[in-house]
Parts: structure tokens; C-alpha cells; sequence
């Protein structure tokens, strides 16, 4: 569909027409001829002279021309655009983010893979993961890994095959091999400060206690209903492990109360797995399809037919003129008058 982004600008349409009645003609003086027996001829005519000026007269098809290329360049002002098919993208309106413990525990083997081999339980976190951001098309996700201390890993971002690579290298003990989960809470509520979408979601795995927290998780939680945010907690290995890498279920499942969200116990990778189905069901994907038209500037086209009119009217101007007998060949063909003898 073809539109005008300054369609006002055909008001100016008549200007031309408003020089030309307003403004003085082009005055352009020559020399004339002057004859000694001026007087003999204006009696022999019979015309009075009096003073004044000839208006060439303008031919028709020039003026058919300069009135084509007026409009044409009006129209390429009013910058016509070609409205092209409206075309259909999903914006996200959700940001998942995934606090993954990376602390020493993690690297007890009483997993079992899809192959039936034993695997510690980063291992099987990272593919159940794995497997759960392939399904998330249409959400932000980011990642956040927590030991000692916590590290944005991935910022906020839809490229989730980004988010799986980066998940694919992490190690037990590259953030130390304590557990800061709520410090790590903390830092995930800082990164959804520039968030502008409304549905916000943390989950976070781990497999010990909070031992090395600035930010004890009850108050980090308190802090995340604050902003709006739901934490779904998953505790990953055997709930009877004593020491310093036992399971905390009561502070999980306080944070997840807090926020509105879940508490969970993996013991094993199909019991991850069917807590992250869980939860993707729980966190259904949310989109807002946004439908935009591209403009397309097609100004250059009546430029273009412009330019083709001027150059093609001229071209038939200088045909005609070469075909039309100048004088002397009228004279010699006879078509010019003879000249007469007076006294």
C-alpha cells in the first residue's frame, strides 16, 4: 500500500501557477534593427508602432512537460512510502533467571544419566537444564553461579543457546567451594533492577546450606517479594547428608514460600526432571506479539519518471527540429516565398 509521510505538501500544488500570475515576465532586452526608412514602412504596413514588448508564446507539449515534472517532483517531496506486509515478532514478557550452585557438593556422583552411568550432580543438572531452556523460546534468561560467592554468568538475554553453551562449561569449584545462596539471591534481585517486564522468576539449585552468606535467604527472599519476585527452590541430593553439605529444606522451602513460589527435592535426574516439567508448567511462556509494518522510501520513482519525461520530451524536441527543412532548403526546394520588388 502506498502512502505520504507530508501529504499537506500537495497544497503548494498551484504555486507555480500563482508565479505566473503574480510575478513580472522574464525581460530579456536585445538590440533591435534600425533602418532609415522606418517611417516609409510603418505607411507601406499601416501599423501604428507604440512602445512595448513581445511574450513568446510557449508551445504546449513544453508546457505539458514542465507542468509533468512540477508534479513529480511534488510528489517525491511528499516522500511516498510503500507500506509493505505487516510482519509478526515475539517480545518477551518474562525474565527467568537460574541461580546454579557450583560449590564442592556438587561433585558427589549419586546420579544417574540417560545411559544409566553415574554422573556427580552438576553433571545432571546441566542436563536436565539444558533440556529445560531448549523448551523457553520467548523468555529472557540469564545464569548465575554461586559458591564462595556469587557471578552473573549470562546477563538477561534471549539467545538461550548462548545460555546452554555457557552452562555446558561450568565447573564444581570455579566459584568456590562454600554456598552463598543468599548472597546469590542478592545478586539476581540487582539484576532484574533494568528489567522492564513484569513476570520475574528465579530458580534456584543447590545441594547444601547457606554457609557463606553476607545476605542470610530469608531476608534476601523478603527483599524479592518486595520487588515482585518469585523464587522456586530445588534441592538437589540426599536430604540425610550431615556436615557442613546438608540440606537446609526448611530455609528452601521458607524462601520459596515467601515469593509465592515452589520448594523441591530432586534425589535423583528423573526426579530433576520431572521438577523442571513442573515448573514448566508452572512457568508457562509468556509473549506479547508485536505486528509492525516496514516503510519502504520510494521517493527515488517519481524522481526517476521526472528526470525520464524531461530528458525524453527534449529528445523529441531536437527529432522534430532535425527533421523540419531549414531555410535554405525551403528556398531551394521552393517552398520558401520569393522575395518581392517595391519601389
Amino acid at each position: 500500500m502506498l502512502t505520504f509521510s507530508y501529504p499537506w505538501l500537495v497544497l503548494i500544488a498551484p504555486l507555480p501557477l500563482l508565479a505566473w500570475w503574480l510575478l513580472p515576465a522574464h525581460v530579456t532586452s536585445r538590440a533591435g534593427l534600425r533602418v532609415p526608412f522606418f517611417a516609409r514602412l510603418v505607411a507601406l504596413t499601416g501599423r501604428q508602432p507604440r512602445a512595448g514588448g513581445l511574450v513568446a508564446p510557449r508551445s504546449l507539449p513544453r508546457l505539458a512537460t514542465l507542468v509533468a515534472c512540477w508534479l513529480l517532483v511534488l510528489v517525491a517531496l511528499m516522500r511516498p512510502q510503500w507500506i509493505e506486509a505487516p510482519l509478526h515478532r515475539d517480545r518477551p514478557t518474562r525474565d527467568l533467571l537460574l541461580l546454579v550452585d557450583l560449590s564442592g557438593s556438587m561433585d558427589t556422583k549419586d546420579f544417574t544419566d540417560a545411559s544409566g552411568r553415574t554422573v556427580d550432580r552438576l553433571t545432571a543438572v546441566k542436563s536436565v537444564l539444558d533440556d529445560f531452556l531448549s523448551r523457553r523460546r520467548g523468555d529472557r534468561a540469564g545464569i548465575v553461579v554461586f559458591g564462595d560467592a556469587p557471578f552473573a554468568l549470562v546477563p538477561f538475554t534471549t539467545d538461550l543457546d548462548l545460555c546452554r553453551a555457557m552452562l555446558r562449561d561450568t565447573l564444581v569449584g570455579m566459584a568456590g567451594p562454600r554456598t552463598a545462596l543468599g548472597d546469590a539471591i542478592g545478586l539476581g534481585i540487582g539484576l532484574f533492577d533494568r528489567s522492564t517486564v513484569k513476570a520475574r522468576t528465579i530458580i534456584a539449585l543447590t545441594d547444601g546450606n547457606d554457609t557463606a552468606s553476607q545476605l542470610p535467604p530469608a531476608e534476601a527472599a523478603s527483599i524479592a517479594k518486595d520487588k515482585g519476585i518469585v523464587i522456586h527452590t530445588v534441592a538437589v541430593g540426599d536430604p540425610s547428608t550431615v556436615g557442613e553439605d546438608k540440606l537446609d529444606e526448611t530455609a528452601l522451602k521458607d524462601v520459596a514460600a515467601a515469593t509465592g513460589g515452589g520448594s523441591f527435592r530432586a534425589l535423583d535426574r528423573d526426579g530433576l526432571a520431572r521438577i523442571y516439567d513442573r515448573l514448566d508448567a508452572i512457568e508457562t511462556r509468556r509473549i506479547d506479539t508485536v505486528t509492525f509494518r516496514p516503510r519502504r522510501d520510494v521517493y527515488w520513482v517519481p524522481l526517476a519518471a521526472a528526470l525520464f519525461v524531461s530528458l525524453l520530451a527534449q529528445a523529441v524536441h531536437l527529432l522534430l527540429r532535425g527533421r523540419s527543412p531549414s531555410p535554405e532548403a525551403r528556398s531551394e526546394t521552393g517552398l520558401a516565398p520569393k522575395p518581392g520588388i517595391s519601389s
